[in-house]
């Protein structure tokens, strides 16, 4: 099978979506925040929402594959059983008795119970009443209700964690400590479910081993012409940057690297939140991200990175120009101020193209779907009333496995 992401607005063929389950139930008032939330969601009602987003991509003539469904495939196997019990269940996390309790409880478990665990987490109350008393130091000090395991509720923003670009995909090393351990879940998928494991690609990234070279896969677009934007967001570091533009050049293929220097604060996370792009000369751009400093990289011929800065003014010259193209079409909503830092907020701007000139996008963001619709791009809504709680619209919750060049 071939797999490879070559723009961002080719025919969308195949991506991988998780449909938010029983880890969001998992969210309180008291947690949230450390879970990356504003808010908790009710379940049953974004779960519905949900299907209506993948009822819409198969609608559009997309493979859709759910995420809870790969891993549970990829752990029928010894190897990846074991890959991920013993790299989520470190003794650096849980202490050397909890860590050894979990594991030996996850080594009895289904591929469908284990890919559950994983996802879902696991309270004191539920573990002891598997497993009998734990005499543990992390046990000990939580209550009943209290999570002995984490839960992944961020899951279902498929695209942050795992992003293919051209002929490869990068497994992320993620910023925010509460969705690390997503990484070892799609190392598993990646290394070991047929669709994956039989096909050959390039991996550009190490993992959790990149550390602090983070990257995250809302920062980065895939524009075209060789050309990969990533924004220098809250999330996405320099060193991260650099390493995957290094890692990129080995394929000859990606010949330049663009980086927009973005405002380091949540409500701008990731580059897709304040802009994506609707067609091979048309970007969507929140009005208050403006125009931000650029670094424009390539490769030297003896394998290092030659890095250019250009002032906020030149970005879009120097996107086009990357592009190989004169001009460009940028497009931002006419509203007032406020009301585009709600739009910003519900993810006006967070588009996802099945195909050049249709786009995917919250039904909540009436004044800018009216706007797209009539500016020639056709928008497909989907209901983001509980979905969007989690800060993230219809592109972070894809990842494109297969996507047509223009």
């Amino acid at each position: 099978m071939s797999l490879g992401v070559f723009s961002e607005v080719g025919p969308l063929k195949q991506v991988i979506v998780h449909r938010p389950g029983k880890e969001m139930e998992r969210l309180t008032p008291s947690n949230m925040g450390e879970l990356l939330f504003d808010d908790v969601l009710w379940l049953s009602q974004a779960r519905r929402d949900h299907d209506v987003f993948s009822s819409v991509l198969r609608e559009e003539n997309v493979d859709v594959l759910w995420f809870d469904d790969l891993l549970e495939t990829a752990l029928q196997l010894d190897e990846a059983r074991e890959h991920v019990i013993s790299r989520v269940f470190t003794e650096e996390f849980y202490g050397v008795t909890a860590a050894e309790i979990l594991a030996q409880y996850a080594r009895t478990l289904s591929p469908r119970e284990l890919a559950n665990f994983v996802i879902e987490g696991i309270t004191r109350a539920e573990l002891e009443e598997k497993v009998g008393t734990i005499d543990s130091t992390l046990v000990y000090r939580l209550g009943p209700d209290d999570l002995v395991s984490p839960c992944l509720p961020n899951l279902y923003f498929t695209r942050d964690t795992s992003m293919w670009i051209h002929t490869g995909v990068s497994i992320n090393s993620m910023q925010m400590r509460a969705r690390r351990r997503e990484t070892i879940l799609y190392e598993a998928i990646y290394g070991w479910h047929p669709i994956f494991a039989g096909s050959q690609f390039a991996q550009w990234s190490n993992g959790l081993a990149d550390g602090y070279a983070t990257v995250e896969g809302g920062d980065v677009l895939v524009v075209g012409n060789g050309v990969v934007i990533v924004g220098l967001s809250e999330r996405t570091s320099p060193a991260g940057l650099e390493r995957l533009a290094q890692s990129l050049f080995t394929d000859l293929s990606v010949t330049t690297v663009v980086g927009i220097m973005m405002a380091q604060v949540r409500a701008q996370m990731h580059l897709d939140t304040v802009m994506t792009m609707a067609s091979e000369d048309t970007f969507v751009k929140y009005q208050h991200l403006g125009m931000r400093e650029t670094v424009t990289v390539t490769r030297r011929a003896d394998g290092g990175l030659t890095v250019k800065s250009a002032p906020a003014d030149d970005m879009h010259d120097v996107i086009a120009q990357a592009m190989g193209v004169s001009a460009l079409r940028f497009l931002t909503v006419p509203e007032s101020g406020r009301d585009a830092e709600r739009g910003q907020w519900n993810d006006a701007c967070n588009l996802l193209a099945v195909r050049p000139n249709v786009v995917i996008a919250y039904d909540r963001n009436e004044r800018a779907n009216e706007f797209l619709n009539d500016a020639g791009i056709r928008v497909l809504t989907v209901p983001g009333g509980e979905l969007g709680r989690g800060r993230g619209g219809p592109r972070c919750m894809s990842c494109p496995t297969d996507r047509e060049s223009i």
